[in-house]
């Protein structure tokens, strides 16, 4: 099937490029592109994509608004955004609001198709690298009593699955490791982020972080 991707930037010259070379790869397609975050929404509602990409800084709605209001939507799409930076604290901020993952905007081709793929499967973005830097730098101990509440809502499987996400784990390696299906494993996913009020993979390894388990 082929991975549906609006894409939010106002510049043009950077949505351009992005969509030449996403649209160039036969399995994915950008179906909208928008200039601001204030069109998110319409657009998502307008053409139900998988991924939608969007650049942190734009001038009337920027990507962390973006972020929180499509995690917010009952079957939300995969919110990766877009920066210049490879940590900072907007990165930081856009994965406590939904998003998934971020990426480069001077990204290979390669690197940006891969990406989408990822984000298409429901997979987190992040490498277990460039996670724990944004984990050391931007988490504080304020966080950690609220985590581990939630995380005290999961069973000792659940813990184990969480853990693993918190890792960066696929769900195949998470199935091998813990000697499940794949299918087992996607359903302890699912009770996962629903007991810990998580729009994403990438939210539970935060939490998971914040409790102290990683």
């Amino acid at each position: 099937m082929t991975v549906k991707v609006v894409l939010l930037d106002d510049e043009e010259l950077v949505r351009r490029g992005i969509r030449l070379i996403l649209d160039a790869d036969p399995d994915i397609e950008v179906v909208a592109e928008g200039a601001d975050g204030s069109v998110a929404l319409d657009l998502v509602a307008g053409h139900r994509p998988d991924v939608v990409l969007t650049d942190i800084q734009m001038p009337r709605v920027n990507g962390l608004e973006v972020a929180r209001q499509l995690a917010a939507l009952p079957d939300p799409p995969a919110v990766a955004v877009l920066t210049t930076f490879d940590v900072d604290e907007y990165v930081y901020a856009a994965l406590q609001h939904g998003a998934a993952g971020f990426l480069l905007k001077d990204s290979s081709p390669r690197e940006l198709t891969g990406a989408v793929e990822v984000l298409a499967r429901g997979e987190a973005m992040l490498s277990p690298s460039i996670l724990t830097k944004l984990l050391t730098t931007f988490t504080t101990s304020a966080a950690a009593p609220r985590a581990r509440s939630r995380m005290a809502q999961l069973t000792a499987r659940e813990r184990e699955v969480a853990m693993a996400v918190a890792q960066g784990r696929s769900n195949s390696e998470i199935a091998t490791d813990l000697l499940m299906s794949q299918s087992t494993v996607k359903v302890h996913l699912s009770r996962i982020m629903t007991k810990l009020d998580a729009a994403n993979r990438t939210q539970v390894a935060l939490i998971t972080h914040d409790a102290g388990l990683t």
